[in-house]
């Protein structure tokens, strides 16, 4: 065989080895959203209920929205855990670890039984398998994003370190669009098995998840890094991370902060701003943020590819500025009531501005890292400012919402101030990078 030849089929073999791992990362990221997404959309309309009764629906709403925090704030733990073991025995293991971990915790939380049921224990239990879902999302996510980014070609990193990233929007399509059609039964068949259905069916797709990430290889990139490792001595990751790259880790949290803010408002908190205060109905809600989702689909990898020509900072920056440019004009249309000016408030921001930055934002993130401490890197900066950017976005949502009347003004410019944080912090790592 000529070297030609040989060369020819060593970047054919190549690509598909790229294509096989890009398409687990982008399962597995599905399935695993599915079930972290399904846990928020239900919080504020069923658990309130079933898991945390009060006279006052302010406060049940926050309760149940407590727990949905606390997943956030166990996400760096599973970040933490998984990126050491990520960073010391291989990606591929972790990702079946971490699948494993959250699909079993939503099937558990479907067989739960209800306060009326076993009392305190009930909320105490959900609020265990909220944690456990917490701690196996923390380590995923770094894990899928980085199998794609190290197998990708370095002018294509953007690219292809974005489609696992359309594993958000798909788990979010699946688990408004189940819950849409699931609301279509009565409210007593719904509050009964209904909504319990839709965790325990996540057992096919976890099923399906682990054999396809069973059968992909190790990263090259981080089995360069082990095998260089070997001729140093190793510190912990965490560590190592810290002392290396502060700054870096810093601005990767100021630059997620209004990832999880955005999304979090429109996609958990809009759900209950439109039934509640706007007096629309839960399937018409659910059916919106799911159709944005599906507009989100083609917008994140078009993003991501963008990065790569114009650089990822430019790219995060330009979409930081555009959200907080677009919050009062998006809650000014879902103000009105009306279906189709509703649709637009949430489908133009969430679907075609949001994945500006969400697109990439995984690769942004790998950037800052190099592959000896990457799976901890990205993990951290990820899941720890999540606790604040993302998990308590709902109580503040509802809190500012109370606090003002039901006008959502101060929640819209909370939004606004993530957005300038976020912009500043990008433009700051387009900075460092240049110098």
């Amino acid at each position: 065989m000529s070297d030609a030849t040989t060369g020819a089929y060593a970047e054919e073999q190549r690509d598909s080895d790229v294509r096989k791992v890009v398409f687990a990362s982008l399962v597995g990221s599905t399935i695993e959203w599915y079930d972290f997404f399904l846990y928020g959309v239900v919080a504020g309309i069923v658990f309130n209920e079933l898991y945390f009764p009060s006279d006052n629906a302010t406060v049940s709403i926050l309760l149940a929205y407590a727990t949905f925090a606390v997943g956030f704030v166990a996400r760096p733990l599973g970040g933490l855990i998984f990126g050491h073991y990520g960073d010391r025995i291989g990606r591929k293991t972790m990702l079946v670890i971490t699948l494993l971990l959250m699909g079993g915790a939503t099937v558990l939380i479907g067989l739960l039984p209800t306060y009326d049921t076993i009392g305190i224990l009930a909320p105490i239990l959900l609020l265990l398998l909220r944690i456990a879902q917490g701690i196996g999302i923390g380590g995923e996510w770094g894990g899928a994003v980085l199998m794609a980014y190290e197998f990708a070609p370095h002018g294509k990193r953007g690219l292809y370190a974005s489609i696992p990233q359309i594993g958000l929007s798909l788990g979010l399509f699946m688990a408004s669009g189940v819950m849409a059609l699931l609301t279509m039964l009565s409210d007593e068949a719904f509050m009964s098995w209904g909504w319990r259905s839709a965790f325990i069916a996540s057992i096919i797709l976890v099923i399906l998840g682990t054999w396809i990430r069973s059968n992909i290889g190790e990263s090259p990139e981080f089995e360069k890094a082990k095998a260089e490792s070997r001729n140093r001595d190793q510190g912990l990751p965490f560590i190592d991370m810290l002392k290396r790259y502060p700054g870096n880790v810093l601005l990767g949290m100021g630059a997620r902060y209004i990832d999880g803010v955005f999304f979090n408002v429109f996609a958990v908190f809009s759900i209950v701003y439109l039934t509640r205060y706007v007096g629309l109905e839960r399937s018409f809600a659910l059916w919106t943020v799911c159709g944005a989702a599906v507009v989100m689909v083609v917008f994140i990898p078009f993003f991501g590819r963008l990065s790569d020509r114009i650089g990822r900072p430019r790219t995060y920056a330009m979409g930081s500025l555009l959200l907080a440019l677009s919050v009062f004009p998006a809650f000014a249309l879902m103000s009105t009531g009306n279906p189709v000016l509703v649709v637009l408030g949430i489908a133009l921001p969430f679907g075609v501005i949001y994945p500006i930055c969400y697109g990439p934002e995984a690769a942004l993130f790998a950037d800052l890292f190099d592959p000896s401490v990457r799976y901890t890197g990205v993990s951290f900066v990820y899941q720890f400012s999540g606790i604040f950017a993302s998990g308590i976005t709902p109580m503040i949502a509802t809190a500012l919402m109370s606090a003002n009347g039901s006008d959502p003004f101060w929640l819209c410019c909370y939004v606004v101030f993530a957005g300038i944080v976020s912009m500043i912090c990008a433009i700051l790592i387009g900075r460092r990078s240049r110098a």
